[in-house]
Protein backbone atom coordinates (compact mmCIF):
# COMPACT_ATOMS: atom_id res chain seq x y z
CA UNK A 1 0.00 0.00 0.00
CA UNK A 2 1.02 3.63 -1.28
CA UNK A 3 0.62 4.34 2.33
CA UNK A 4 3.16 8.01 2.20
CA UNK A 5 0.62 8.69 -0.87
CA UNK A 6 -2.85 8.01 0.55
CA UNK A 7 -2.49 7.30 4.52
CA UNK A 8 0.50 9.41 6.31
CA UNK A 9 -0.60 12.67 4.68
CA UNK A 10 -3.63 12.84 7.50
CA UNK A 11 -1.41 11.74 10.06
CA UNK A 12 1.59 13.90 11.91
CA UNK A 13 4.85 12.70 10.35
CA UNK A 14 6.46 12.94 14.16
CA UNK A 15 3.98 10.73 15.26
CA UNK A 16 4.44 8.40 12.16
CA UNK A 17 8.12 8.56 12.71
CA UNK A 18 7.84 7.92 16.59
CA UNK A 19 5.40 5.02 16.15
CA UNK A 20 7.56 3.00 13.20
CA UNK A 21 8.27 -0.62 13.78
CA UNK A 22 11.61 -0.12 15.47
CA UNK A 23 9.62 2.04 17.63
CA UNK A 24 7.25 -1.07 18.63
CA UNK A 25 10.08 -3.65 19.31
CA UNK A 26 11.32 -0.77 21.82
CA UNK A 27 8.59 -0.82 23.60
CA UNK A 28 8.33 -4.46 23.83
CA UNK A 29 11.67 -4.57 24.88
CA UNK A 30 10.97 -1.93 27.63
CA UNK A 31 8.06 -4.18 28.79
CA UNK A 32 10.73 -7.08 28.92
CA UNK A 33 13.04 -5.65 30.09
CA UNK A 34 10.99 -4.39 33.15
CA UNK A 35 9.96 -7.31 33.91
CA UNK A 36 12.69 -9.32 34.12
CA UNK A 37 13.46 -6.19 36.69
CA UNK A 38 10.56 -6.44 38.64
CA UNK A 39 11.06 -10.01 39.01
CA UNK A 40 14.63 -9.63 40.28
CA UNK A 41 14.01 -7.44 43.07
CA UNK A 42 11.29 -9.98 44.33
CA UNK A 43 14.35 -12.72 43.78
CA UNK A 44 12.50 -14.80 41.11
CA UNK A 45 15.40 -13.90 39.24
CA UNK A 46 18.83 -14.11 40.01
CA UNK A 47 21.31 -10.69 41.23
CA UNK A 48 22.52 -9.22 38.56
CA UNK A 49 20.58 -10.54 35.51
CA UNK A 50 18.11 -8.38 34.61
CA UNK A 51 21.52 -6.16 33.86
CA UNK A 52 23.01 -8.58 31.66
CA UNK A 53 19.58 -8.71 29.75
CA UNK A 54 19.80 -4.94 28.92
CA UNK A 55 23.39 -4.84 28.06
CA UNK A 56 22.98 -7.52 25.89
CA UNK A 57 20.05 -6.16 24.36
CA UNK A 58 19.04 -2.48 24.56
CA UNK A 59 21.58 -1.47 21.85
CA UNK A 60 21.19 -5.29 19.62
CA UNK A 61 20.44 -5.14 16.00
CA UNK A 62 16.88 -6.38 15.95
CA UNK A 63 15.59 -7.56 12.60
CA UNK A 64 12.46 -6.30 11.93
CA UNK A 65 11.61 -7.70 8.68
CA UNK A 66 12.47 -11.16 10.49
CA UNK A 67 10.16 -10.25 12.85
CA UNK A 68 6.85 -9.14 10.94
CA UNK A 69 7.33 -12.42 9.12
CA UNK A 70 6.88 -14.48 11.88
CA UNK A 71 3.56 -13.05 12.53
CA UNK A 72 2.51 -15.09 10.00
CA UNK A 73 2.93 -18.36 11.75
CA UNK A 74 1.96 -17.28 15.61
CA UNK A 75 -0.73 -14.63 14.66
CA UNK A 76 0.70 -11.75 17.07
CA UNK A 77 4.38 -9.63 16.95
CA UNK A 78 5.29 -10.88 20.64
CA UNK A 79 5.84 -14.46 19.46
CA UNK A 80 8.94 -13.71 16.71
CA UNK A 81 10.17 -10.52 19.19
CA UNK A 82 10.49 -12.77 22.34
CA UNK A 83 12.19 -15.69 19.89
CA UNK A 84 14.74 -13.31 18.53
CA UNK A 85 15.45 -12.03 21.72
CA UNK A 86 16.17 -14.73 23.84
CA UNK A 87 18.07 -15.90 20.92
CA UNK A 88 20.53 -12.77 21.50
CA UNK A 89 20.80 -13.63 24.86
CA UNK A 90 24.06 -15.73 26.81
CA UNK A 91 23.00 -19.60 27.18
CA UNK A 92 22.95 -19.25 30.83
CA UNK A 93 20.38 -16.39 31.53
CA UNK A 94 17.85 -17.39 28.81
CA UNK A 95 15.11 -19.28 30.77
CA UNK A 96 14.19 -16.27 32.97
CA UNK A 97 13.48 -14.22 29.68
CA UNK A 98 9.68 -13.74 29.13
CA UNK A 99 9.09 -15.57 32.58
CA UNK A 100 5.36 -15.75 33.65
CA UNK A 101 4.35 -13.48 30.60
CA UNK A 102 1.98 -14.27 27.53
CA UNK A 103 2.14 -12.27 24.00
CA UNK A 104 -0.57 -10.27 24.95
CA UNK A 105 1.04 -9.26 28.10
CA UNK A 106 4.18 -8.08 25.97
CA UNK A 107 1.64 -6.28 22.59
CA UNK A 108 -0.74 -4.48 25.25
CA UNK A 109 1.61 -2.91 27.31
CA UNK A 110 3.76 -2.08 24.57
CA UNK A 111 1.19 -0.18 22.78
CA UNK A 112 0.34 1.43 25.75
CA UNK A 113 3.80 2.70 25.77
CA UNK A 114 3.48 3.90 22.45
CA UNK A 115 0.83 5.98 22.70
CA UNK A 116 1.84 7.58 26.24
CA UNK A 117 4.03 10.17 24.39
CA UNK A 118 1.10 10.53 21.47
CA UNK A 119 -1.42 11.03 24.61
CA UNK A 120 0.71 13.77 25.70
CA UNK A 121 1.72 15.19 22.16
CA UNK A 122 -2.46 15.44 22.14
CA UNK A 123 -2.99 17.57 25.21
CA UNK A 124 -0.75 20.02 24.06
CA UNK A 125 -2.20 20.43 20.95
CA UNK A 126 -5.29 20.79 22.14
CA UNK A 127 -4.52 23.12 24.85
CA UNK A 128 -2.82 25.50 21.86
CA UNK A 129 -6.22 25.37 20.28
CA UNK A 130 -7.71 26.46 23.20
CA UNK A 131 -5.68 29.74 23.42
CA UNK A 132 -5.81 30.30 19.99
CA UNK A 133 -9.65 29.71 20.10
CA UNK A 134 -9.68 32.47 23.60
CA UNK A 135 -7.46 34.84 21.28
CA UNK A 136 -10.15 34.49 18.03
CA UNK A 137 -13.38 35.29 21.01
CA UNK A 138 -11.68 38.00 22.92
CA UNK A 139 -11.37 39.84 19.05
CA UNK A 140 -14.89 38.71 17.95
CA UNK A 141 -17.10 38.67 21.36
CA UNK A 142 -19.37 41.59 19.57
CA UNK A 143 -18.52 41.19 15.45
CA UNK A 144 -22.13 40.14 14.20
CA UNK A 145 -22.76 37.11 11.61
CA UNK A 146 -25.66 35.19 10.84
CA UNK A 147 -26.66 32.11 12.37
CA UNK A 148 -27.52 29.16 10.32
CA UNK A 149 -30.24 26.78 10.92
CA UNK A 150 -30.78 23.59 8.64
CA UNK A 151 -28.34 25.27 5.96
CA UNK A 152 -30.49 29.06 6.21
CA UNK A 153 -30.17 31.87 7.03
CA UNK A 154 -31.66 32.39 10.42
CA UNK A 155 -30.90 35.03 13.48
CA UNK A 156 -27.66 37.08 14.24
CA UNK A 157 -25.12 35.66 16.40
CA UNK A 158 -21.24 36.59 16.62
CA UNK A 159 -18.03 34.94 15.61
CA UNK A 160 -17.06 35.12 19.16
CA UNK A 161 -19.92 32.91 20.37
CA UNK A 162 -19.40 30.37 17.23
CA UNK A 163 -16.08 30.56 18.17
CA UNK A 164 -16.81 29.62 21.93
CA UNK A 165 -18.96 26.19 20.86
CA UNK A 166 -16.16 24.76 19.02
CA UNK A 167 -13.50 25.52 21.98
CA UNK A 168 -15.79 23.99 24.34
CA UNK A 169 -16.39 21.17 21.88
CA UNK A 170 -12.39 20.57 22.05
CA UNK A 171 -11.74 21.03 25.85
CA UNK A 172 -14.44 18.89 26.93
CA UNK A 173 -12.50 16.15 24.55
CA UNK A 174 -9.72 16.88 25.71
CA UNK A 175 -10.91 16.51 30.15
CA UNK A 176 -12.37 13.64 28.48
CA UNK A 177 -9.05 12.32 27.18
CA UNK A 178 -6.90 13.35 29.63
CA UNK A 179 -9.07 11.30 32.43
CA UNK A 180 -8.40 8.38 30.14
CA UNK A 181 -5.62 5.45 31.61
CA UNK A 182 -2.74 3.37 29.95
CA UNK A 183 -2.85 0.76 32.04
CA UNK A 184 -0.02 -2.34 32.22
CA UNK A 185 -1.44 -5.99 30.89
CA UNK A 186 0.19 -8.50 32.91
CA UNK A 187 -1.62 -11.62 33.49
CA UNK A 188 0.10 -14.93 31.95
CA UNK A 189 -1.28 -17.38 29.88
CA UNK A 190 -4.89 -17.31 31.23
CA UNK A 191 -4.79 -14.24 33.16
CA UNK A 192 -4.17 -15.39 36.99
CA UNK A 193 -0.17 -15.49 37.12
CA UNK A 194 0.01 -19.44 36.43
CA UNK A 195 2.56 -20.83 38.45
CA UNK A 196 3.68 -17.32 40.68
CA UNK A 197 0.48 -16.97 43.08
CA UNK A 198 0.36 -13.48 44.72
CA UNK A 199 3.54 -12.49 43.27
CA UNK A 200 1.65 -12.01 39.98
CA UNK A 201 -0.38 -9.16 40.88
CA UNK A 202 2.89 -8.02 43.02
CA UNK A 203 4.78 -8.03 39.54
CA UNK A 204 1.50 -6.44 38.01
CA UNK A 205 1.93 -2.91 40.09
CA UNK A 206 5.38 -2.98 40.09
CA UNK A 207 5.38 -3.09 36.96
CA UNK A 208 3.12 -0.46 36.35
CA UNK A 209 5.56 1.76 38.18
CA UNK A 210 8.34 0.99 36.67
CA UNK A 211 7.15 1.61 33.09
CA UNK A 212 5.32 4.97 34.48
CA UNK A 213 2.14 3.04 33.77
CA UNK A 214 -1.70 2.75 35.33
CA UNK A 215 -2.11 -0.28 37.31
CA UNK A 216 -5.19 -2.11 36.59
CA UNK A 217 -7.35 -3.67 38.92
CA UNK A 218 -6.81 -6.79 37.15
CA UNK A 219 -5.01 -8.41 33.99
CA UNK A 220 -7.69 -6.85 31.62
CA UNK A 221 -6.70 -9.70 28.60
CA UNK A 222 -10.71 -9.75 27.18
CA UNK A 223 -11.71 -7.13 29.74
CA UNK A 224 -10.99 -4.23 27.03
CA UNK A 225 -12.53 -1.24 28.46
CA UNK A 226 -9.11 0.45 28.16
CA UNK A 227 -9.18 0.28 24.45
CA UNK A 228 -13.07 0.85 24.16
CA UNK A 229 -12.44 4.50 26.44
CA UNK A 230 -9.37 5.20 24.75
CA UNK A 231 -10.81 4.61 21.37
CA UNK A 232 -14.25 6.59 22.29
CA UNK A 233 -11.83 9.78 23.57
CA UNK A 234 -9.80 9.82 20.24
CA UNK A 235 -13.24 10.00 18.28
CA UNK A 236 -14.71 12.83 20.95
CA UNK A 237 -11.60 14.37 19.66
CA UNK A 238 -11.66 13.87 16.29
CA UNK A 239 -15.57 14.81 16.02
CA UNK A 240 -14.84 18.55 17.60
CA UNK A 241 -11.91 19.13 15.68
CA UNK A 242 -14.09 18.04 12.50
CA UNK A 243 -17.32 20.30 13.24
CA UNK A 244 -14.80 23.32 13.63
CA UNK A 245 -13.41 22.35 9.72
CA UNK A 246 -17.13 21.57 8.30
CA UNK A 247 -17.95 25.42 10.26
CA UNK A 248 -14.91 26.69 8.36
CA UNK A 249 -15.01 25.49 4.90
CA UNK A 250 -18.59 26.17 4.70
CA UNK A 251 -17.66 29.93 5.52
CA UNK A 252 -15.22 29.87 3.22
CA UNK A 253 -17.59 29.40 0.35
CA UNK A 254 -17.15 31.92 -2.32
CA UNK A 255 -20.63 32.98 -1.95
CA UNK A 256 -19.81 33.37 2.04
CA UNK A 257 -16.62 34.17 1.73
CA UNK A 258 -17.15 35.03 6.13
CA UNK A 259 -13.78 33.35 6.75
CA UNK A 260 -10.51 32.11 4.96
CA UNK A 261 -7.84 29.48 6.35
CA UNK A 262 -4.21 30.76 7.15
CA UNK A 263 -2.50 31.26 3.63
CA UNK A 264 0.75 30.16 2.60
CA UNK A 265 2.82 29.91 -0.17
CA UNK A 266 1.10 26.73 -2.50
CA UNK A 267 -1.64 26.11 -0.08
CA UNK A 268 -5.19 25.29 -1.32
CA UNK A 269 -3.88 25.25 -5.18
CA UNK A 270 -5.59 23.74 -7.56
CA UNK A 271 -4.01 21.20 -10.29
CA UNK A 272 -5.97 23.21 -12.86
CA UNK A 273 -7.76 26.67 -11.61
CA UNK A 274 -5.32 28.89 -11.04
CA UNK A 275 -7.67 31.44 -8.93
CA UNK A 276 -8.77 28.46 -6.48
CA UNK A 277 -8.05 28.60 -2.79
CA UNK A 278 -8.56 25.46 -1.38
CA UNK A 279 -9.86 24.96 2.33
CA UNK A 280 -7.27 22.28 2.45
CA UNK A 281 -6.82 22.20 5.93
CA UNK A 282 -10.11 21.49 6.23
CA UNK A 283 -10.01 19.12 3.96
CA UNK A 284 -7.41 17.07 5.80
CA UNK A 285 -8.90 17.29 9.68
CA UNK A 286 -11.99 16.46 8.18
CA UNK A 287 -10.35 13.67 6.18
CA UNK A 288 -8.82 11.96 9.12
CA UNK A 289 -11.59 12.20 11.57
CA UNK A 290 -13.97 10.21 9.08
CA UNK A 291 -10.86 7.81 9.58
CA UNK A 292 -10.98 7.83 13.31
CA UNK A 293 -14.61 7.01 13.12
CA UNK A 294 -13.97 4.26 11.18
CA UNK A 295 -11.52 2.44 13.09
CA UNK A 296 -13.72 3.89 16.41
CA UNK A 297 -16.36 1.33 14.71
CA UNK A 298 -13.48 -1.64 14.60
CA UNK A 299 -12.80 -1.26 18.15
CA UNK A 300 -16.17 -0.63 19.38
CA UNK A 301 -17.18 -4.30 17.96
CA UNK A 302 -14.16 -6.00 19.29
CA UNK A 303 -14.81 -4.83 22.94
CA UNK A 304 -16.33 -8.40 23.68
CA UNK A 305 -13.90 -10.94 23.46
CA UNK A 306 -14.28 -14.45 24.14
CA UNK A 307 -13.11 -16.42 27.33
CA UNK A 308 -9.56 -15.77 28.55
CA UNK A 309 -8.04 -14.14 24.66
CA UNK A 310 -9.58 -12.80 21.60
CA UNK A 311 -9.77 -14.74 18.37
CA UNK A 312 -9.43 -12.17 15.86
CA UNK A 313 -11.35 -9.28 18.47
CA UNK A 314 -7.88 -8.56 20.10
CA UNK A 315 -5.79 -8.64 16.43
CA UNK A 316 -8.35 -6.02 15.18
CA UNK A 317 -7.61 -3.22 17.49
CA UNK A 318 -4.11 -2.67 17.37
CA UNK A 319 -4.32 -1.09 13.82
CA UNK A 320 -7.37 0.88 14.46
CA UNK A 321 -5.99 1.75 17.95
CA UNK A 322 -2.63 3.39 16.57
CA UNK A 323 -3.45 5.04 13.29
CA UNK A 324 -6.24 6.50 15.86
CA UNK A 325 -3.72 8.37 17.86
CA UNK A 326 -1.71 9.28 14.85
CA UNK A 327 -4.89 10.69 12.52
CA UNK A 328 -5.89 12.82 15.58
CA UNK A 329 -2.58 14.51 15.89
CA UNK A 330 -2.14 14.69 12.57
CA UNK A 331 -6.08 16.67 12.84
CA UNK A 332 -5.49 19.33 15.48
CA UNK A 333 -1.64 20.09 13.91
CA UNK A 334 -3.92 21.65 10.99
CA UNK A 335 -6.26 22.61 13.39
CA UNK A 336 -3.97 24.58 15.41
CA UNK A 337 -2.60 26.24 12.55
CA UNK A 338 -6.20 26.84 11.33
CA UNK A 339 -7.33 29.08 14.44
CA UNK A 340 -3.82 30.33 15.17
CA UNK A 341 -4.03 32.54 11.43
CA UNK A 342 -8.12 32.07 10.75
CA UNK A 343 -9.06 34.79 8.32
CA UNK A 344 -12.04 37.21 9.53
CA UNK A 345 -13.68 39.30 7.42
CA UNK A 346 -16.50 41.32 8.93
CA UNK A 347 -17.70 43.25 5.78
CA UNK A 348 -18.62 40.22 4.42
CA UNK A 349 -20.17 39.16 7.19
CA UNK A 350 -22.11 42.69 7.63
CA UNK A 351 -23.08 41.76 3.69
CA UNK A 352 -24.71 38.54 3.92
CA UNK A 353 -26.88 39.84 7.23
CA UNK A 354 -28.13 42.50 4.47
CA UNK A 355 -28.32 39.61 1.73
CA UNK A 356 -32.17 39.15 3.16
CA UNK A 357 -32.99 42.88 3.08
CA UNK A 358 -33.11 42.48 6.92
CA UNK A 359 -35.73 39.84 6.70
CA UNK A 360 -33.86 37.86 9.25
CA UNK A 361 -35.13 40.40 11.53
CA UNK A 362 -38.74 39.40 11.23
CA UNK A 363 -38.99 37.92 14.67
CA UNK A 364 -38.09 41.06 16.68
CA UNK A 365 -39.95 43.26 14.41
CA UNK A 366 -42.94 40.42 15.49
CA UNK A 367 -41.94 41.49 19.08
CA UNK A 368 -42.08 44.85 18.57
CA UNK A 369 -45.56 44.72 16.82
CA UNK A 370 -47.42 41.94 18.64
CA UNK A 371 -48.39 44.58 21.45
CA UNK A 372 -50.11 46.96 18.73
CA UNK A 373 -51.51 44.14 16.44
CA UNK A 374 -51.71 41.36 18.26
CA UNK A 375 -49.48 37.58 17.61
CA UNK A 376 -51.00 36.90 14.49
CA UNK A 377 -51.37 39.77 12.82
CA UNK A 378 -47.88 41.25 13.90
CA UNK A 379 -46.23 37.72 12.36
CA UNK A 380 -47.93 37.87 9.34
CA UNK A 381 -47.37 41.59 8.73
CA UNK A 382 -43.20 41.14 9.67
CA UNK A 383 -43.46 37.83 7.40
CA UNK A 384 -45.02 39.91 4.47
CA UNK A 385 -43.08 42.76 4.56
CA UNK A 386 -39.69 40.01 4.90
CA UNK A 387 -41.14 38.81 1.24
CA UNK A 388 -41.68 42.12 0.24
CA UNK A 389 -37.60 43.18 0.97
CA UNK A 390 -36.19 40.10 -0.85
CA UNK A 391 -38.29 40.54 -3.78
CA UNK A 392 -37.81 44.48 -4.69
CA UNK A 393 -35.14 44.58 -2.89
CA UNK A 394 -35.69 47.57 -0.94
CA UNK A 395 -34.72 47.31 3.34
CA UNK A 396 -36.59 45.58 5.37
CA UNK A 397 -37.53 48.62 7.85
CA UNK A 398 -38.56 51.07 4.94
CA UNK A 399 -41.13 48.33 3.76
CA UNK A 400 -42.03 48.05 7.20
CA UNK A 401 -42.46 51.75 7.33
CA UNK A 402 -44.59 52.03 4.34
CA UNK A 403 -47.21 49.19 5.34
CA UNK A 404 -50.42 50.36 6.03
CA UNK A 405 -50.52 48.40 9.35
CA UNK A 406 -47.60 50.09 10.81
CA UNK A 407 -47.46 52.95 9.16
CA UNK A 408 -47.48 55.94 11.88
CA UNK A 409 -47.81 53.75 14.67
CA UNK A 410 -44.92 52.79 15.03
CA UNK A 411 -41.66 55.21 15.19
CA UNK A 412 -38.94 55.23 12.85
CA UNK A 413 -36.36 54.67 15.21
CA UNK A 414 -37.93 51.44 16.94
CA UNK A 415 -37.87 50.09 13.39
CA UNK A 416 -34.57 50.63 12.52
CA UNK A 417 -33.36 49.16 16.43
CA UNK A 418 -35.96 45.85 15.69
CA UNK A 419 -34.30 45.65 12.19
CA UNK A 420 -30.87 45.86 13.36
CA UNK A 421 -29.14 42.72 13.81
CA UNK A 422 -26.29 44.00 15.92
CA UNK A 423 -28.89 44.97 18.48
CA UNK A 424 -30.64 41.30 18.47
CA UNK A 425 -27.20 39.35 19.32
CA UNK A 426 -29.18 37.36 22.82
CA UNK A 427 -26.47 36.46 25.07
CA UNK A 428 -23.42 35.82 22.85
CA UNK A 429 -21.69 38.42 24.83
CA UNK A 430 -22.53 37.16 28.27
CA UNK A 431 -21.85 33.07 26.63
CA UNK A 432 -18.29 34.13 25.31
CA UNK A 433 -17.27 35.65 29.20
CA UNK A 434 -18.88 32.09 30.74
CA UNK A 435 -17.06 30.00 27.83
CA UNK A 436 -13.65 31.45 28.54
CA UNK A 437 -13.99 31.56 32.67
CA UNK A 438 -14.92 27.59 31.84
CA UNK A 439 -12.18 26.66 29.70
CA UNK A 440 -9.32 28.42 31.76
CA UNK A 441 -10.99 26.66 34.91
CA UNK A 442 -8.97 23.86 33.96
Amino acid sequence: MPSAFLKHPFMSQRAVAECDDDAMVGAMLAFELALAEVQEASGAVPGGVSQQMREQLENAPFNAAEIAEGIASGGNVAIPFVKQSRALLAEEIKRYWHQGATSQDVVDSALMLLLKPRLAALDELLLRCRSASIALMDAHSATPMVGRTLMQQALPITLGVKVAHWAIGLEQARRRLSAVELPVQFGGAVGVHSGWDKLGLEWMDALAERLGLAGPVLPWHTDRYPIHALGTAFDAVAGAAEKIALDVSLLTQTEVGEVAEPSAPGMGESSSMPHKRNPVRSALIRGAARQVHGHTNVLINAAAQPLERGLGEWHAEWSPLIESALLVEGALEQLAVLLEGLEVNPVNMQRNLAATGGGIMAEPVARLLTPILGADKAKAVSAAAAETSRLESRPYSDVLADHPDVKGVVGAEDLRNACNPALYLGSSAAQVLRAKEWLKSS
